[in-house]
Order: C-alpha cells, then structure tokens, then sequence
C-alpha cells in the first residue's frame, strides 16, 4: 500500500470503538488512527491517545477539552483537543481521513456521520441511528457524494457478505427474496412476562453473548435494537419492511442470512466478536485477520431458531410500524426510545413502559413528510418532549 489509511473513530471508548482499535493496532502497516472522539470517559479517551496518538481527540465541553489538553501535553503528545459536534464534524470530513468509523450511540452521531458522507468518506457504520432518522436523505447524500457506505453492525454486515455484489439494482432484480435478520432475544426470551415488570437495570445489560454499552444492552432486552435494524436493513438493501424477516437464533453464530428465489439460503457464520465485522468492512474487499478465534462447530453442536414473541417484544411491532409508515415516524420511535431507555437505566420506569412510552408518542405525533435534516430534528425534538411528559405524569 502506498501510505497508511487514516482512521476516524467517531465513539472510540466504547464497545465498537475498543473493538475497532484492536483490530487496526494489529495491521500498523495498513491503518493509522487519525482522530478518536468520547464522550464520558475521558480518563479511557486519554489511555487510547496515549497508545494511538491520533492527530485530534473530540470531547463535549471546553472544560473537559482544557483538561485533556493539559494530560496530553504532560504526556508529550501532540495530539489537539477539539470541542462539540463542530469537532465531530471536522474530524470527520477533514481531507486527510479515508476511512471514518461512526460508532456514536443515537441521535448525536447522525450530523458528523452525514459530514463523512458528503465528504465521500468510506464510512464504517455503526450508528443505526443515523439512517433509522433521516434514512432516504441518507441514502441520497450517499449516492450524490459517492461515499462508501459499508455496515458495521454483525447483522448488517453479514447480509452485506451474503448478498450479490450488485444488489443495488434491488432485491428482485438479483433474486433475493427475503432478508431474515437474526437476533439473540436478549437476557428476557425466557423470563416470565409477569416478571418483566420487576427486572433492574443491571438484568437488562447482562446480554448472554455480547458485550456492549448500557443503552445498546437496553435496546436487546426490548428487541428494539432489532426493530432499529429492520429498519436500517430497508434503506441499506433497498428492501420493504415486509422483505425483512426478523429470527431469534439465541447462540448468535448465525448473524444473518439471505434467502434466494431458487430455494437457496446463504449465511455468515462466525464467533459472536464484533472484529469480525469491523476487520470485514475496514479491509473491504479484501480480508484481514481480525484476531478472532476460529468457529468451532463442535463445540456449539446445535443451532436454534424460533419466531420473536410481539407480546413480549413490543418495540420489535412498534419499529416494524414506523418502518411501513416512514416519513418522521423512525425518527421519533427513535427519540422516544432513547428518552424511555434513559429513564428506565435511571429507575424512573419499568421495564415494560419503555415500550408504553414509545407506543403513547407515536399515537399522540402525527407522522409528516420529511424532506430535509430540519425536519428530522423537528421531529426528533417533538417526540423527546411527549416522552418527557409521558414521563412527567407517570414516572415512579
């Protein structure tokens, strides 16, 4: 290669970004990392420009920016402090970046995501969010800037591989029939509905075969991480929410298949270990180790499949609707998720109201046609304030 590719990692101290970093730290012949951003743990964010000494680190607040300056200079790197969504921005579009990992949770990765994309990155996406609000305006600024949009997510990023190199013709056009999106079912696929009302913070974040962040683990508990996925799928292969068939498949080896109109059925296998995916998209086409261990078929000895459950999954019905109605509807299921799943890691709600609260904003908002980011924040702000309210009058 003619010169390393430079890497901006957008949430680089959490689960994704930790999971990236280890992947590029073993192929330094190919990857530099360029910028890392964080957002709370800046003690991690300081430990990770110590070890990568990226050109920029991103923080939010100009007081933690003074402070983590001040640590870098002591440490003697060179390394610049930027601050806020304008940094996000910067470090995202900035000339030298070839490669940008967008890996920030929820609505606050959608602007510097979209700022790598219309300044034709090759984007890494981890941030579902992103195209759940603005899916068709996404889309859009991909094709117009040509960007390079590959899926970070271990669902996405499997039908990515199983699907023909030209599926952007549409499904039917290369005989694909369905999508069928695997899932976990969480740590509450067996849990006794009456006990769900019971269950604590911690119970939802223990995920039987992930590691991930608070409000991620949230989102698998409720299915809702799936519903945002289902519709992630829609605009990323061009497919109908009908197209997409939602599997729960507990062992997570199968993260998701393709189904054929000639009967056949091709998946992507591997260990549930999200370098997998990122060594896939950061090398694509080509492949590199990621530094996962081998699937040992044996030692799994069976795969299970059953139908998800909506009276025990509701959010997974509520996405499935604001997918078929499009429009603001993902962008306020999605704001509403994000205040509900707050409040509930906070222990201000159950855990079924989650879906309640979702479920009480999509009735109240009516669903608006969305032709600009204006709009998506619109309606992003609408939703917040109903959920808030919702909380308000109900909250324990």
């Amino acid at each position: 290669m003619s010169r390393l590719q430079q890497v901006t990692v957008l949430g680089a101290t959490g689960s994704v970004g930790l999971s990236t970093l280890d992947v590029i730290a073993r192929h330094p012949d190919r990857y530099q990392v360029f910028a890392l951003t964080g957002f709370t743990r800046l003690a991690e964010l300081l430990a990770l420009c110590v070890r990568h000494a990226p050109r920029y680190a991103v923080v939010p607040e100009p007081s933690a920016a003074r402070g983590l300056q001040d640590d870098l200079r002591a440490a003697g790197l060179a390394t610049q402090v930027l601050v806020g969504e304008e940094g996000l921005c910067q470090v995202s579009a900035d000339a030298e970046v070839d490669t940008v990992v967008a890996a920030i949770v929820g609505a606050a990765g959608l602007r510097p995501t979209l700022a790598a994309v219309d300044a034709g990155k090759k984007i890494l996406l981890a941030n579902k969010e992103a195209l759940v609000m603005s899916g068709a305006l996404f889309m859009q600024a991909v094709r117009k800037s040509g960007a390079v949009l590959l899926p970070l997510d271990s669902e996405h990023n499997a039908i990515f591989q199983c699907m023909p190199g030209d599926y952007a013709r549409g499904l039917g056009q290369v005989g694909v029939r369905r999508i069928l999106l695997t899932a976990s079912g969480g740590p509450f696929r067996q849990t006794p509905l009456a006990q769900l009302e019971h269950v604590s913070p911690d119970q939802a974040c223990a995920h039987p075969n992930w590691s991930m962040g608070r409000k991620i683990s949230v989102d698998s508990a409720s299915m809702m991480n799936k519903g945002l996925e289902l519709i992630e799928a829609c605009w990323l292969f061009d497919a109908r929410p009908d197209q997409v068939e939602v599997v729960i498949h507990p062992q997570s080896v199968i993260h998701s298949l393709v189904d054929y109109v000639d009967g056949s059925v091709l998946a992507q296998l591997g260990n549930p270990d999200m370098r997998t995916p990122i060594a896939n998209a950061l090398a694509w086409p080509e492949r590199i180790d990621s530094g996962v261990a081998p699937l040992d078929l044996f030692a799994i000895a069976r795969l299970d499949f059953e139908a998800p459950d909506e009276q025990r999954f509701p959010c997974l019905r509520l996405a499935r609707q604001a997918a078929q109605e499009g429009n603001s509807a993902p962008a306020m299921l999605n704001a509403a998720n994000e205040v509900a799943v707050a409040a509930f890691l906070d222990g201000r709600i159950r855990f079924p109201q989650i879906a309640s609260i979702i479920e009480d904003v999509l009735a109240l908002e009516p669903v608006v046609a969305v032709n600009d980011l204006g709009a998506v924040f619109e309606a992003d702000t609408k939703a917040r304030a109903l959920a808030e309210q919702w909380l308000s009058r109900n909250a324990r």
